[in-house]
């Protein structure tokens, strides 16, 4: 059992690195193939992308693909909105959580789709 986290780790990881949300990947690998209830999986989740968010943003530091100008715009709304999304996430049931996260990555799916439509044309 050990060896399919470690797999999920590792896929989580990569798409983490490349700066996709290894979360929207992680979350779904964790419930689905090693049987996490969808609120573990989620703290799995926070937990790992501490350290992977650290490397990777060193990295692209370092290639100087970060831009700090709007940098406080983004992280101070994020981060109240996270501590509310926290508080909320604890009063929803996991069966409903798990509908929610599923309903917005099929949004997140449309909305790729639509966009990779709308730059070739």
């Amino acid at each position: 059992m050990w060896i399919l986290f470690a797999i999920v780790g590792i896929i989580g990881g990569i798409i983490g690195g490349m700066g996709m949300g290894g979360g929207t990947l992680l979350i779904p690998l964790l419930t689905i193939f090693c049987s996490v209830k969808q609120h573990t999986a989620q703290a799995i989740n926070l937990i790992s992308f501490i350290p992977m968010a650290i490397v990777s943003l060193i990295i692209h530091y370092k290639n100087k693909l970060v831009k700090g100008k709007n940098f406080f715009l983004i992280i101070i709304p994020g981060l109240i909105t996270c501590v509310l999304g926290s508080f909320l996430s604890k009063s929803i049931s996991g069966d409903l959580l798990t509908k929610l996260f599923g309903g917005f990555l099929c949004l997140l799916a449309i909305f790729q789709f639509i966009m990779q439509i709308k730059s070739k044309n």
